[in-house]
């Protein structure tokens, strides 16, 4: 079954990167893996919302992509057994699987400026809300959202992920209620990442995104890759798990205010 066009995948190919430029987006993408190997998301984030100023966002997912999937592979198979595989396969899978096909349709109709800033509204809107509520009661696990909300706040992460390609915030909300332990949370949503990112590289490569061009600057990549899991994991190691939240939520804000600013 053909995958229905993503408009931030529709880009040509990647043009050569200049040395100058290289340089920076390595230093992006290794800030961006040192985010998501420590907290479980976060690359894409940071990786589109600094490597935009060097490239158009297509060609730079286009190169990136492959690489976050050697970063969720390491993740997942050095946590596999914190994985909780009844939240990845009866909640966050199945519901955004169900959206995706909705976006696909929605994303000829929304427009895509005002729709990415009242997501971005939205998810300023929850993170502030759930930081509230943790300085008010001091709880050090929050309470899993009712499956009502649950349920709607991931298909609608599944809409966005199939219109625009931005579900992840709406996803981690969920996941950190769902999944309070560090290591639980990181290796599940990791494991929700490699699903995802396996069917976007093969859609990338199915409209022939990927030439000798993508293939050198993924290449120059691979030392970024190294050091985003190497650091990242450490850092995971060493956050004691109530600044793990905090840092989670403050990640959320930090989306949700990207998304305002640039939409």
């Amino acid at each position: 079954m053909p995958v229905p066009p993503v408009p931030a995948l529709t880009h040509a190919p990647l043009a050569p990167v200049a040395p100058v430029a290289l340089v920076a987006l390595v230093a992006i993408v290794a800030l961006g893996f040192v985010v998501e190997a420590a907290l479980g998301f976060g690359a894409t984030v940071v990786v589109v919302g600094l490597g935009t100023l060097l490239m158009p966002v297509g060609p730079l997912l286009a190169a990136f992509l492959p690489l976050n999937l050697v970063l969720s592979a390491s993740v997942v198979a050095t946590d596999r057994r914190h994985v909780c595989w009844r939240v990845l396969l009866r909640e966050l899978l199945p519901w955004m699987a169900l959206g995706l096909p909705i976006g696909f349709l929605l994303v000829r109709v929304l427009p895509e400026r005002a729709t990415l800033r009242a997501f971005g509204a939205l998810v300023i809107a929850l993170a502030l809300r759930e930081i509230a509520l943790q300085r008010r009661g001091d709880r050090a696990t929050p309470s899993p959202l009712p499956a009502r909300v649950r349920d709607v706040a991931l298909m609608a992460a599944g809409v966005l992920h199939g219109a625009f390609g931005v579900g992840g915030p709406l996803a981690v909300f969920v996941a950190q209620r769902d999944l309070p332990e560090k290591s639980t949370f990181r290796s599940t949503l990791s494991s929700l990442w490699l699903c995802l990112n396996t069917a976007m590289v093969a859609a990338l490569a199915g409209r022939g995104s990927y030439d000798r061009a993508t293939a050198l600057t993924m290449l120059m990549l691979i030392p970024a890759t190294a050091v985003g899991i190497v650091g990242g994991m450490a850092l995971h190691r060493a956050l004691p798990e109530r600044a793990f939240r905090r840092i989670v939520l403050g990640m959320l804000l930090v989306v949700g205010l990207f998304r305002v600013a640039v939409a």
